[in-house]
């Protein structure tokens, strides 16, 4: 599966960004799709995932109440909506894709990446 990142930009603190990933619609909906982001001098970290019905999502504590991930399948594209941005939230962010069996199924074990889109927000 091919993925790519969109949305990225500058944003003053407590603003709002939303990102995209389109995969590709060769078998674009038999993934679990995550978002994950890397700050400058820092490992990178998960933030988000959402199997392939869009049924089960899961975040990671420092964004929960304040992302949302949500996929539209027709449209081959899953989206995360960023609210209420931090200072501390500035990084690349990349999307990224496994191969799902089951519909619900949620992993770790992403291996399909896309490239990054810059999100950086100022204080």
């Amino acid at each position: 599966v091919q993925l790519q990142a969109s949305g990225g930009g500058l944003v003053q603190a407590g603003g709002s960004l939303r990102l995209s990933c389109a995969t590709s619609r060769r078998n674009g909906n038999q993934w679990a799709v995550a978002w994950f982001r890397q700050a400058p001098g820092k490992e990178r970290e998960f933030v988000a995932a959402i199997s392939r019905s869009g049924r089960k999502t899961n975040y990671a504590p420092s964004v929960k109440e304040r992302f949302t991930i949500s996929r539209n399948n027709p449209e081959y594209r899953v989206s995360l909506q960023m609210n209420s941005l931090k200072p501390e939230d500035t990084a690349v962010y990349y999307c990224a894709a496994m191969y799902a069996r089951l519909p619900d199924y949620i992993g770790n074990d992403y291996n399909y990446w896309g490239q990054g889109t810059l999100v950086t927000v100022s204080s």
